[in-house]
């Protein structure tokens, strides 16, 4: 034998030498190995299997060399989302308005046939302003948004480009100690924190599986970006001339959503060195062809799969909410409705980070669905006994301002908006993919804690530095 050589004959030798190879090549260790297994099958392959190049082939390499590479990456990936959120908010704004009509109108039906049927006004405001009302809201705001979001991104994931974009982020959520999958998880988000949470079924690790639920709702969904979109366009859009409000709302709200993806990248680094320690999976990810979308499966799985099973769940948790609303409002112990008492009760808390105790308790009330939060806001400033929306933003702005909203509780509701905890359909989905009382529990409290710790300091900075 060699001198330079050294025999590896015990177990105690095999762990030296697989340390030392741990400490030299570190975290990459594993993206070594499974670099040189590719290396050498495609050494192989080259070698006994001849192929004519084709058109496709050559176009699908061309592509792949910009939508993964490092300078036009993501600055694609950006474009192509961003697309995808205008098409939605903008296309969602008409249906939105003639389903919330249709639905309304009903209601006035509803109304006629309990008074024909001598109906008492407690049960007609518990099963028709309250219940009924809250349901319509639900599925006014959310089924218009869900219909254009979900086909979009199923049409992505057809194309197979999501895979590409999973390429492209798996470097930074590697820092993170978590999967790159999880921006696939995070952009269903965008559509709804259910369905992005139940998406997360694709991370094979369980512990960056946990990651991925416990930070999905970072991501604001479709039922948080009316509430942001309108006080963004009051008091941020509003301070300027009607030209530059739309591009200036725009940009807010990016800045808005990027806010929530750095917090995301922040907690599951946080996540991966406390209680979810460990070390980030090699994430083999083989990009698929490009392909043409069927686009009979691409209907059957956003619409079916994806939509109605986001909104069934949350109509069921939206339509008692609505009721306990109702009666939070009718119910009075001495001068004050239940509403006004639980308002007044919140007020130091709220205050404190930004807010006050009716807009607190709009969120607290709004758990079971994010879109009846304005409404139930409304109807406590107010002071009437079911929720209301205004038809302009303009009479929403002087209610607001008449209630004394500042910029400064503007833009806490905003990232409270954005940062607070997830619905009950979030919670319920986070169950049943963790199968956890404990887990969905931490899903609650973990946004829960960021929400008020960055309301807190932001309200306390602005006092101290006499900005408000």
């Amino acid at each position: 034998m060699k001198d330079n050589v050294k025999p590896l004959n015990t177990f105690a030798g095999l762990c030296a030498e697989a340390e030392a190879i741990r400490l030299r090549y570190g975290n990459q260790l594993s993206d070594r190995i499974v670099a040189d297994v590719y290396a050498n099958a495609e050494s192989i392959a080259r070698k006994v299997v001849t192929s004519p190049a084709t058109d496709k082939s050559y176009w699908d390499n061309k592509l792949d060399d910009i939508l993964t590479s490092r300078i036009f990456g993501y600055p694609i990936m950006l474009i192509l989302l961003s697309l995808v959120f205008w098409i939605t908010i903008e296309g969602a704004n008409v249906p939105s308005a003639m389903l919330a009509t249709a639905l309304f109108s009903f209601q006035d039906q509803l109304t006629v046939w309990f008074q024909a049927a001598g109906a008492p006004d407690w049960l007609h405001g518990i099963l028709v302003l309250g219940l009924y009302r809250a349901l319509a809201w639900v599925i006014a705001v959310m089924l218009p948004p869900m219909a254009i979001f979900f086909p979009l991104f199923t049409l992505l994931e057809d194309l197979g480009y999501l895979p590409r974009v999973a390429f492209n982020l798996d470097n930074l959520f590697k820092k993170c100690k978590a999967c790159g999958k999880q921006i696939l998880t995070m952009c269903m988000g965008f559509g709804c924190n259910a369905a992005g949470i139940v998406s997360c079924r694709i991370i094979d690790s369980p512990r960056e599986r946990l990651i991925a639920i416990l930070t999905n709702n970072f991501v604001p969904c479709n039922g948080r970006f009316p509430t942001l979109i309108a006080i963004a366009t009051i008091f941020v859009g509003g301070a300027l001339t009607p030209q530059y409000e739309t591009a200036v709302v725009t940009v807010f709200m990016a800045s808005l959503v990027m806010l929530g993806i750095a917090i995301t990248f922040v907690t599951s680094w946080l996540l991966s060195h406390t209680i979810l320690k460990g070390e980030a999976s090699s994430m083999v990810l083989e990009l698929p062809p490009y392909r043409k979308p069927n686009i009979g499966a691409v209907i059957y799985r956003s619409m079916i799969d994806r939509t109605f099973f986001v909104l069934r769940r949350a109509v069921l948790m939206a339509a008692p909410a609505g009721a306990i609303t109702w009666l939070f409002a009718n119910l009075y112990i001495g001068e004050l409705s239940i509403l006004q008492h639980l308002a007044g009760g919140l007020q130091p808390v709220a205050y404190a980070i930004g807010l006050d105790g009716y807009i607190l308790l709009a969120f607290i009330l709004g758990l079971p669905a994010n879109e009846i939060v304005v409404p139930i806001l409304l109807m406590s400033y107010l002071s009437i006994g079911h929720m209301i929306e205004l038809d302009e933003l303009s009479q929403l702005r002087q209610v607001l301002i008449s209630h004394g909203w500042t910029w400064l509780t503007a833009l806490n509701t905003m990232l409270f908006c954005l940062l607070h905890w997830p619905c009950t359909t979030a919670l319920l989905s986070a169950y049943k993919e963790s199968g956890s009382a404990k887990w969905t529990f931490l899903t609650f409290l973990l946004p829960t804690i960021v929400g008020f710790a960055v309301c807190f300091i932001v309200a306390q900075t602005a006092r101290a530095l006499g900005l408000v």
